[in-house]
Formats: C-alpha cells, structure tokens, sequence
C-alpha cells in the first residue's frame, strides 16, 4: 500500500494519559516532521510506551490530541492503521511459526503479498532470508528485531514506530538496525524511535527527552548539548563513592553524578577553581584525585534537564 503524496507528519497537542492514579503523560507537545528520524528519549517509566500506544491507537488519550499525516488518530484510526508501522518493544510475533510464515500473514493483514513490497524490506529480508523456515521463537535476539521489523514494513507504512528496537540486543545488532533506518529514511519513511540508550540520541535528526511523563527539550542533538549552560568537569579519585559524597558537601557545588569511572561535576560558578576543588578533595582524604574539563553529552543534558524539572516541582 504506497502514499507517495502524502505528508507523513506527527502532530501532538496537550495529550494526557493516566493509570488510575498514575499519571502516565503530562500534557505532551510534538511536531515531528515528515521524513524525519525522530528519537524520543527516556529512562524506563518515562511515558515513552504509553505514547506510542496512543499514536498507533491502541489506546485512547485521557486529553488533547494527536495526528499522524494530518488523519485524526481517533475519529479515523482504520485510516492510520493502513500507513501505519508499529514494532513494540515486546516481541510479538507468532513464535511457533517460522519467519517466512509471520511474514506472509502480516502481508495477507494488509491484503497485500511479500512480492508485491519486497523492494521495502529487501536490505533486510536478504540477511533474515537463510532462516526462513526456522521458527520466530528459535532466531537470536537479533534476528528477532530484523523479523519485527520486515512485518512492520510489509505494508509499505509512511510512519514507522519502533518502541526500544535495540534493547537487549549486541552492539554489532544496534549498529546494523541504526544503518537499516538510515536507509528507510532516504525513502522518505518518518521514523519514530524510543530509546533508553543515550547515546542513541546522536544518530536522530531530532530527539524530544521524557522523563516521568513530561518533555523536558525537543532539539536536535547538539543544540541540546550546546545549551547545557555550565562548564563539565570529570573528577576521578581512589573512591569515586565517597568522593562523591564528599563533593555533594563542597560549598560551590552545583550538581554531581557517578558516569562510569568518573564523576561528572559543575560548579555553582560557571568555571570551576580546580585548585580548590583538589585541595578539599586531598583534605577529605582523597588522595591522586584527578580534575579535567571536559565536553556534555546528551546523558548529562538529560541529568541536568530532568533535576531542573524536580527542582520546580
């Protein structure tokens, strides 16, 4: 089913959505534009599945109101579902059928057949293709992710959503996925990807960070970093742990966070006094500390964006 003309838009306005108490999104706000490989940004329970289901409607929005190509998701759902492709972050295809069996019912779904959209999915198709008549429960992880990812194109849908497609899979897997979408937005597909992964970010053309049901900034990668506002420091020491107690006690810290081997740091002056911070540290019994400039990434935007937002709580 192919819409060459149509403007594969996302519109979102003021949509809410609760679990009984919980309050699942808050009032979100999107523009996402035809074309664009889109991420959406945010931890585990930040709203991101919630608001896929909406867009893709599988359920309905407590308030306010979402388009996809310009067709109300609500009063004309039947509609979007035909240029609609959804891969939920779950698996769910038919395990004890084999691949070439899943793919052949999602096409007889959409009352179409593999041949007739094989120029879609055929990047894809030709690495899944020698385990054809294996069955979806035996493939590797993934595999799996390639076969979810065939069915949600079979169809030829304008707008693609794809809920964490990279979770639980190996580096090599997340690579060859990211390339896959490369290619499908050339031909003018809008792709919508959650994500925990943070560094993920950087391979959207834009990203909107959620977190606890609410947008934090909607920018592209590195507008976001660059309005990150105060100069990062890592700090590296004998015990990264009471060091970082330590530092949650120094009079001019503004904010500090574990990242990996290091702490990342920044000052409640916008440049640090590393001499000062070295001497505090080498007092509390810090001893090698080591104190470098160095440059945000979108996890300390995040960090930074989302203790913003529980500060004005």
């Amino acid at each position: 089913m192919i819409y060459k003309n149509m403007d594969a838009s996302i519109q979102v306005n003021n949509l809410s959505k609760s679990y009984g108490n919980v309050q699942a999104l808050k009032n979100i706000n999107l523009d996402i534009k035809s074309g664009e490989l889109f991420g959406l940004i945010g931890p585990d329970g930040a709203g991101k599945t919630t608001l896929f289901r909406l867009l893709a409607t599988l359920l309905l929005p407590d308030e306010g109101s979402a388009k996809l190509c310009e067709i109300d998701n609500v009063s004309e759902y039947k509609k979007i579902r035909n240029f609609l492709g959804y891969m939920p972050g779950k698996f769910s295809l038919y395990q004890d059928l084999s691949v070439i069996e899943n793919l052949r019912f999602f096409a007889t779904v959409f009352n179409t057949r593999i041949e007739d959209n094989m120029d879609m999915i055929r990047d894809i198709w030709v690495q899944i293709e020698p385990f054809k008549n294996r069955l979806a429960g035996q493939l590797s992880g993934g595999m799996k992710q390639k076969l979810a990812l065939c069915c949600a194109l079979i169809h030829q849908p304008k707008i693609l959503l794809l809920d964490e497609p990279t979770t639980g899979v190996d580096s090599v897997s997340r690579s060859e996925f990211w390339q896959m979408l490369k290619g499908l937005k050339e031909r003018g597909v809008t792709i919508v990807v959650a994500t925990p992964y943070m560094d993920e970010a950087n391979l959207c053309d834009r990203v909107a960070l959620i977190q606890d049901g609410e947008i934090l900034q909607v920018n592209t990668p590195d507008e976001i970093v660059e309005q990150f506002g105060k100069k990062l420091y890592a700090v590296k020491s004998n015990d990264n742990y009471q060091t970082l107690l330590d530092l949650r006690e120094f009079k001019s810290t503004n904010s500090v966070f574990l990242f990996g081997q290091s702490l990342h740091y920044t000052d409640t002056k916008n440049e640090a006094s590393i001499d000062e911070l070295k001497t505090y540290l080498a007092n509390k019994g810090r001893s090698s500390t080591v104190v470098e400039k160095i440059k945000p990434s979108i996890e300390d935007c995040f960090m930074a964006l989302s203790t913003k937002s529980k500060a004005h709580e």
